[in-house]
């Protein structure tokens, strides 16, 4: 996968084994991580089958939602830059037919919006 080894040098991503190790017990049979990336508390993690978003809520963090999205599923996806006053970069998915995008991700200046973009579009228009 010369894609994810080439994306893996980028700030955000994080480590296939950092990934199986914390979240190795949701995977079914046969599936395999290719790549995470951490936001802030949340984390994307793109599997052979789908799209895994972990996403920490509460103030101590101590509540944990886990949202699957098979690639097939999605519809479409945009990226949204960061601005002069708006510093965080947004990224939206859409799932199915549904008008609002069912997922709204903000992304830090640490993480590249585009490489996260640019897995997301391997998987579903691949």
């Amino acid at each position: 996968m010369g894609l994810f080894s080439a994306l893996m040098g980028n700030a955000g991503a994080v480590s296939q084994n950092e990934v199986r190790k914390n979240y190795g017990t949701l995977l079914t049979a046969n599936e395999e991580i290719e790549m995470g990336f951490k936001l802030i508390r949340d984390t994307f993690i793109f599997t052979n089958k789908r799209l895994i978003i972990v996403d920490v809520q509460g103030l101590t963090g101590s509540k944990t939602e886990y949202v699957s999205i098979a690639y097939k599923a999605i519809s479409r996806f945009s990226v949204e830059t960061a601005g002069t006053f708006d510093l965080d970069a947004e990224l939206k998915i859409w799932v199915s037919s549904e008008t609002i995008p069912s997922i709204r991700k903000k992304f830090n200046k640490s993480v590249n919006v585009f490489e996260v973009q640019k897995v997301l579009a391997h998987h579903v228009l691949g």
